[in-house]
């Protein structure tokens, strides 16, 4: 797909891989909107891309760790924007970020799940109706391989916490919303897609998690590219990829039950349903 023209936002794309999509779309005559809580970081990025010769991208400033700083980043985008070509949802924190203990959003919900998941889950559906007048158009949700069932019952993990698990808890659920959000949106023209980029790629993410990196985000960012602009992933929805093959997820993925009890919960958690 040709993107020269197109609109993209990436959420997250101040550092990391984000960053690196971020530069290749601009590269290619995309108008790149980028996203990210340190103002410093998107500063030096835009100066990066116009120094190679290319558009600046726009800045959005927003904490997704809030649901009222996710409404604010949708409301601007709204305000600044008729379309959106492409949604990358790639915003998230590991499983060490700030440490391993439990925490919690602003919303007080499980920090992890807040930001990987409702996050995204929220964004979604307010920008919905630029994605829809972009059609035919796409959405990407970088989630990963690591994946721990959703426990209905302790959804916050208030007992028995780990990091791993919540972060690994919160990819599924994204995985989960992207098969869900690709039924809703079935001839709509806009197709929905998560992967696992690469593994442990040299990011911030990862060295904070004490790992060492085993993949660069180049070949993860190849990935994410590929369901961005990919000619061969047009019209395809609902699928989960491991870096640039289609692969299977975690079996609750794929149970309908599951996925309806997350959707119901998250409708009320982000004040979608009211």
């Amino acid at each position: 797909m040709d993107m020269a023209g197109k609109t993209v936002l990436i959420t997250g794309s101040t550092d990391g891989v984000g960053r690196y999509v971020a530069r290749r779309l601009a590269a290619e005559g995309t108008k790149v909107l980028i996203h990210g809580r340190d103002a410093a970081r998107a500063r030096s990025l835009i100066d990066e891309i116009v120094k190679a010769g290319h558009a600046a991208p726009t800045f959005y400033q927003a904490d997704l760790s809030s649901m009222a700083g996710t409404r604010e980043l949708a409301a601007a985008v709204m305000r600044d924007h008729q379309r959106l070509d492409v949604l990358v949802s790639n915003a998230g924190i590991g499983s060490q970020n700030d440490g391993p203990q439990r925490q919690e959003s602003r919303d007080g919900h499980e920090l992890r799940f807040a930001v990987n998941y409702l996050s995204g889950f929220l964004l979604v559906h307010l920008l919905l109706p630029l994605l829809k007048a972009a059609a035919p158009s796409r959405i990407v949700n970088v989630a990963s391989l690591g994946q721990h069932p959703i426990d209905f019952d302790d959804v916050m993990i208030t007992k028995g916490y780990s990091g791993s698990r919540a972060y690994a808890q919160s990819k599924l659920s994204q995985i989960m919303f992207t098969i869900d959000l690709a039924g809703e949106l079935k001839g709509a023209g806009v197709t929905v897609n998560a992967l696992h980029p690469a593994t442990y790629m040299n990011t911030t993410m990862v060295r904070a998690g004490g790992i060492t990196p085993i993949s660069t985000v180049e070949q993860g960012g190849a990935a994410i590219l590929h369901l961005v602009e990919g000619d061969d992933i047009a019209g395809k929805s609902g699928l989960f990829f491991n870096g640039l093959n289609e692969a299977r997820a975690n079996p609750q993925a794929y149970n309908v039950d599951a996925r309806r009890r997350l959707r119901a919960l998250s409708e009320e958690l982000t004040g979608l349903s009211s």
